[in-house]
């Protein structure tokens, strides 16, 4: 048999094993050799179970079967088995031998340059962190991908409402969630649930300023393609999560404004782009030359729609007119249907009704006396007839936009509309995102670290412009922060609207400052509730531990239990690195940490759904029960 025929058989043997297989059905090819190299049970029992596989890789050797791994890994490893899947991990790139193995397999050649990789953000514990890394050094074959990306497990499920914190025994597709985890790989494990549901995306990431308060410090060569990378990758799949209506807003400075903006021209070609200037800081930031007093926001919006719809205008804004018309096409004669008196009780000051339209041959003065009231008509000071703008039979449903005025002794009657379209340049002292960001949340949340929260009316309106009409909108947040987002919608569903947030955040104050705010709020009044959920850490918590070390004997120990409890990258050779340990220690506890990391399967950060009954996980029946419920397609 030719191995044409025994990749193919290995490929339908492996696939009766669904812990082989991504969500969408595609072979992990980097599982498998991982288990290989494991001698994991059950890999080994489906290999004896084919007479073709257990020829192939197995010796017998006075009655015991002996497995040769090694064989196994190179040729599962063939750029011929599974074809689309093959490329490089760290230090290959596609080159091959002869034989189809990889040259950077091989002792003798190492192939190596500068690059990055931005699929994960590394694991922050502060929104301020200085650290120079955040992101992981590697570049990744598209199975493993593909499994990185998978949807996950949930866990530690909790809701709160204004009577507290509850147990969660079921959850609805309409539920707030919070998650924490990850927000690429939240954004995944949404994606089959939500794809084409969200109307609306409103983020705001980092601003990747370029100063020590940049968290996105690697490489000053990288820096800015980092970030634009790190964007990308979420807006990839952010867009297929939006409805055919649905828009996104990303907040942004002038770091990468101009960058964001034609990035979001390459990935929303179908959209319409729209930047919008808002004084959000009135006081300014000084600049070497300029006082920064502006932020700004981008709208996505497709193309051909009405998406934005009108803005409220508060009452001292409105601008009054006469309702009365004036210039050419303005005269009774032009409009007979519009000139009849408008009715006002003058002690009140109050419009109190509309009569008939008046016959052709009736000619009133401006104000006739009628009773206690006064009837007003469109006559001008020059006493022309003229035609009220709007129609009798329209003039009541805009009533509310009409006020009454007396100049002279003469009433007369002004429109002031309280909606317009939204201008481009947004000012207004509720922006203030000292006032209203800082101090609002400092209010509801005492220890709160953040130093620059975003005023909850600019995220009011930014959100309103898209939902205000759509009381069951969903709207989604993956950059949470301290939770304005889910504040903010439930402000707008004060209006009777039952709309929905979901918020992703990674960070450990999540529920110290982005679940605590939510929940003040609604104790304090705001009707809602929402559940908590993270996603279920495998490696990840290893990450954590990594990061927060400071010394090396920490690292040390980090690493015995890593080998203990942690799924370590198959490439590692624990022995090896057990005999030079003198070479760990003479490293810098930065590299040190860059070591730890490299050893650790990153397909494992979190626990993929697909293996969600593996009893290696000893997942409890509750998280399992509830896991599966979120899954299930609405």
């Amino acid at each position: 048999m030719d191995n044409r025929h025994l990749f193919h058989e290995l490929e339908t043997l492996l696939r009766m094993d669904s812990s082989y297989c991504t969500a969408d059905g595609n072979l992990i090819k980097t599982k498998i050799v991982g288990d290989a190299l494991t001698l994991n049970p059950s890999l080994i029992k489906h290999l004896l179970s084919n007479e073709s596989m257990k020829n192939m890789f197995f010796e017998d050797i006075e009655g015991v079967l002996v497995f040769d791994k090694v064989a196994f890994q190179k040729f599962v490893m063939n750029k011929s088995f599974l074809p689309d899947s093959y490329t490089a991990f760290k230090n290959k790139i596609g080159l091959t031998t002869e034989d189809g193995r990889f040259i950077s397999e091989s002792r003798e050649v190492v192939l190596a340059w500068p690059y990055k990789d931005c699929l994960l953000e590394g694991g922050q514990t502060r929104d301020d962190a200085k650290r120079n890394e955040v992101f992981w050094s590697e570049i990744l074959a598209p199975d493993e991908v593909n499994r990185l990306v998978e949807p996950k497990v949930l866990c530690n499920f909790t809701k709160y409402d204004n009577n507290g914190e509850h147990i969660v025994t079921q959850i609805d597709y309409r539920d707030n969630l919070i998650i924490k985890g990850n927000n690429l790989l939240t954004l995944y494990s949404l994606r089959d649930k939500y794809a084409g549901k969200i109307k609306l995306i409103y983020i705001d990431p980092p601003y990747n300023p370029g100063s020590s308060a940049d968290t996105f410090l690697y490489n000053n060569n990288f820096k800015r393609s980092t970030w634009l990378t790190f964007m990308k990758n979420r807006l990839d799949v952010a867009k297929q999560l939006l409805s055919s209506d649905g828009c996104l807003i990303i907040a942004i400075d002038e770091n990468e404004h101009d960058r964001l903006g034609l990035m979001l021209q390459e990935l929303f070609p179908e959209y319409e782009i729209h930047s919008i200037t808002i004084i959000h800081n009135p006081r300014g930031v000084q600049g070497t030359n300029f006082s920064y007093t502006n932020e700004f926001a981008f709208f996505v919006i497709p193309n051909g729609k009405k998406s934005i719809i009108d803005r409220k205008i508060p009452v001292e804004e409105i601008e009054y007119s006469p309702l009365r018309n004036w210039g050419t096409e303005s005269e009774r004669k032009d409009a007979k249907n519009c000139f009849y008196p408008i009715i006002v009780d003058p002690l009140k000051s109050k419009i109190v009704g509309f009569g008939d339209v008046s016959p052709d041959d009736y000619h009133p003065s401006k104000n006739i006396k009628n009773g206690e009231y006064i009837e007003v008509y469109p006559i001008d000071s020059k006493n022309i007839e003229r035609k009220w703008r709007y129609a009798r039979q329209t003039v009541e449903s805009i009533k509310h936009l009409l006020r009454p005025i007396c100049k002279k002794n003469l009433w007369d009657i002004e429109l002031g509309k309280d909606f317009g379209q939204y201008k481009t340049v947004w000012s207004s002292p509720k922006y203030d995102a000292n006032i209203y960001g800082t101090q609002l949340v400092k209010d509801l949340v005492p220890n709160c670290p953040f130093q620059f929260p975003k005023s909850l009316w600019n995220v009011y309106d930014c959100l309103y412009a898209v939902v205000g009409e759509d009381k069951n909108a969903i709207i989604l947040d993956f950059f949470a922060g301290s939770g304005t987002t889910a504040h903010a919608v439930l402000e707008l569903n004060k209006d009777g609207g039952n709309r929905q947030f979901i918020l992703a955040e990674q960070m450990d104050y999540v529920k110290d400052i982005t679940v605590a705010r939510v929940h003040e709020v609604i104790k304090r009044g705001l009707k809602g509730n929402f559940i908590y959920c993270e996603l279920a850490r495998s490696n990840e918590r290893f990450i954590d531990q990594i990061m927060k070390s400071t010394s090396t004997e920490d690292l040390k120990s980090i690493w015995k239990k890593m080998i203990e409890t942690g799924y370590l990258n198959y490439r590692i050779d624990i022995a090896s690195i057990e005999a030079n340990a003198g070479s760990f220690e003479s490293l810098s506890i930065a590299d040190q940490k860059l070591f730890l990391i490299e050893c650790l399967d990153k397909n494992l950060l979190y626990i993929p759904y697909s293996e969600i009954d593996s009893d290696e996980y000893k997942l409890c029946a509750e998280d399992k029960q509830l896991t599966k419920e979120f899954y299930k397609k609405a």
